[in-house]
């Protein structure tokens, strides 16, 4: 039997089905786990989110391919997709097993495969498209920031997206709260929570997102490494702060002090941003993007 759960009607869903506690958080109900169903089978809602994110991205990118003075061509596009999604998958997997969770996977290796599991860490896949740019960037002679600059306007896409999912999934929600938007999430302890999923979807997604575009509007792209230097500081900043109201990983706990995990990895994202940023001083040329 074949079933499509699109993003309207899960939203429409949420707001159907959720319920008030008698502590006035809202109880959200369990969804299904897969976006797209066919029996058992069918695609769960953070893959929808990663093919979402790609094909926003690939349609930008071929778009911005068409200006004249774009290290890119419209093939080139293509050919970066590839390396991107590997990226992704390869970095996401390797970083969520060495930072968040090497001792389970050191003794059960065999899973280390089971990505339709779930396991996949932000700062891992970051490193892994960094890894694969630098290689495309070498074999088709196109500087490494100009192709990152231009994979950094995009991203903010996959990650509105991504948390998006997390929060349907009812994962990596927020620390215990009694503000009044609290929600108690299925299968958790039943306590209401920071949709912290949902602050990471505005501030990682929206925000930076909408950033990224008007400085690219602004003609920051003529600037090898600015743009890079946003994303990075800005991607660092968010997660940090919403890091205060997150729940650690179980796992995992608090690292040092009060800070997590996520925050630790963040703050070399922070430094090396800002450098980016600052290390090109200096007003930008308009770029038409009118095209």
């Amino acid at each position: 039997m074949f079933s499509f759960t699109t993003v309207i009607g899960t939203i429409t869903g949420t707001i159907t089905g959720t319920s008030i506690g008698t502590n006035g958080a809202i109880i959200l109900p369990e969804f299904n786990k897969f976006a797209v169903q066919f029996g058992a089978f069918g695609i769960r809602w953070y893959a929808l989110a990663y093919l979402v994110g790609l094909l926003g991205g690939w349609l930008l990118l071929r778009r911005e391919a068409k200006d004249p003075q774009s290290p890119l061509t419209i093939e080139t596009v293509d050919t970066l997709l590839n390396y991107v999604l590997f990226g992704i998958i390869i970095g996401g997997r390797l970083g969520y097993i060495i930072f968040y969770n090497s001792a389970y996977y050191l003794a059960h290796p065999a899973t280390i495969l089971r990505i339709w599991e779930g396991g996949m860490a932000f700062h891992g896949a970051l490193l892994g498209i960094a890894i694969a740019v630098l290689i495309m960037a070498r074999r088709h002679q196109i500087t490494f920031f100009s192709l990152t600059d231009r994979i950094c306007i995009v991203v903010p896409i996959g990650l509105f997206f991504g948390r998006l999912s997390n929060f349907i999934n009812g994962e990596l929600y927020g620390r215990v709260t009694t503000a009044p938007w609290a929600m108690i999430f299925p299968n958790s302890d039943g306590q209401p929570r920071h949709p912290s999923q949902l602050y990471e979807a505005g501030l990682e997604g929206l925000l930076l997102g909408i950033i990224m575009l008007i400085l690219w509007r602004r003609g920051w792209l003529r600037q090898d490494g600015r743009l890079t230097g946003v994303l990075l500081a800005g991607y660092g900043l968010a997660r940090s702060l919403i890091e205060f109201v997150r729940e650690p990983d179980a796992q995992l706990g608090f690292i040092v002090g009060n800070f997590s995990m996520g925050q630790i990895l963040s703050v070399p994202m922070i430094i090396f941003g800002l450098y980016l940023i600052m290390r090109n001083p200096g007003a930008s040329q308009p770029l038409d993007t009118s095209r």
